[in-house]
């Protein structure tokens, strides 16, 4: 079925549809959310609260977009309204725990995870406007008018979380040229 024949079943109730719909788009929701809250649980959580949302608004889809980029939508809102909360209050959650055991042989998998890592060290703001325009694409202007702040706002976050992702990942560049780590 179509998402557009999905959508219709999942209006009327059906459940198989609603399921079809979770199940074509969950990753592509996790992945955006997790990499906008730097962590697995939390990830989870608000991806979770990011569908639930959906079906119950479900009726307000218009399908000027396609579900996919409207289901990002709340995605994306869901994850800026949970880190704008956290913002606002001390900040209990412990990070999550280093990956512990033999390091990973695969480059690519030991690059991911260095990368992710970083990410997880910057600030919700930063982290944020850096998936939103680096990952995601979008336009200062759009992350502007999701985030609530001034274009020069995103710009300068933007400017200084790359500027902060260079500190953090130049120790895993390995050997500078004399022949020292990094």
């Amino acid at each position: 079925m179509s998402d557009a024949q999905l959508i219709a079943a999942a209006r009327a109730g059906d459940r198989r549809a609603m399921a079809d719909l979770y199940a074509a788009h969950s990753g592509r929701v996790y992945s955006v959310v997790r990499r906008m809250v730097g962590d697995d649980h939390l990830a989870e959580d608000v991806s979770q609260d990011a569908w639930v949302r959906a079906f119950e608004k479900l009726h307000l889809f218009r399908g000027e977009a396609s579900f996919g980029t409207w289901m990002h939508r709340l995605a994306v809102n869901a994850a800026l309204n949970r880190l704008r909360r956290q913002s606002k209050r001390p900040d209990v959650e412990a990070r999550a725990e280093k990956q512990t055991g033999p390091p990973p042989t695969d480059e690519t998998v030991l690059n991911q995870k260095v990368l992710g890592q970083a990410m997880d060290q910057l600030s919700p703001g930063y982290r944020t406007v850096l998936v939103l325009h680096d990952v995601e694409g979008l336009t200062h202007d759009e992350i502007a008018e999701r985030m609530g702040v001034a274009v020069g706002t995103s710009k300068s976050q933007l400017h200084k979380a790359r500027a902060r992702m260079r500190d953090l990942l130049s120790p895993a560049r390995g050997m500078n040229e004399a022949g020292n780590h990094a």
